[in-house]
């Protein structure tokens, strides 16, 4: 008898990488090759990819299971529900430093088996894409300037 195929390593380095980011105050983002099973938002799509913050602040119901990484995220203000599989994920980064991995993109054929997928690289710096949307929530305060160059307290309820 022949040993199983093991599952895919991507979906577990995901969320480690994801953890290592959240703990250390960092926002982690995606870089995703949008294809027919990927669910986002197509009007931020540029060049067949898009990078999508993951952070805890831009989205709600994250889930990242092992086929695919499913949220609720706001794009110019509308809630958007979004679907990515673990597959069109081609890196997984720290906005602030560049630290994370990058990830092999091989095209699978429907029912293919996706397991072949490896890792190419581990840890790598990758520069974030301009076209980023901005996910912050809508309600942000932003501390009004003062005149005089002293700060000024408001209090928001």
């Amino acid at each position: 008898m022949s040993e199983p195929t093991p599952t895919s390593t991507k979906p577990y380095l995901l969320r480690a990488i994801y953890e290592w980011c959240v703990d250390n105050g960092l926002t982690p983002y995606i870089s995703v090759v949008v294809d027919a099973n990927t669910s986002v938002p197509m009007e931020y799509v540029r060049d067949g990819e898009i990078v999508l913050n993951l952070g805890p602040l831009a989205t709600s119901k994250l889930a990242m299971g092992n086929d695919a990484i499913e949220c609720s995220a706001r794009f110019s203000g509308s809630a958007r529900e979004l679907y990515v599989p673990v597959t069109a994920i081609t890196a997984i980064y720290a906005r602030e430093n560049g630290h994370g991995m990058s990830f092999e993109t091989e095209r699978t054929k429907p029912g293919a088996d996706e397991s072949a997928q490896g890792v190419s690289a581990p840890v790598v710096p990758i520069s974030p894409i301009a076209a980023v949307p901005d996910s912050e929530p809508p309600d942000s305060p932003t501390p009004p300037k003062s005149p005089g160059g002293r700060p000024a307290l408001r209090r928001v309820k």
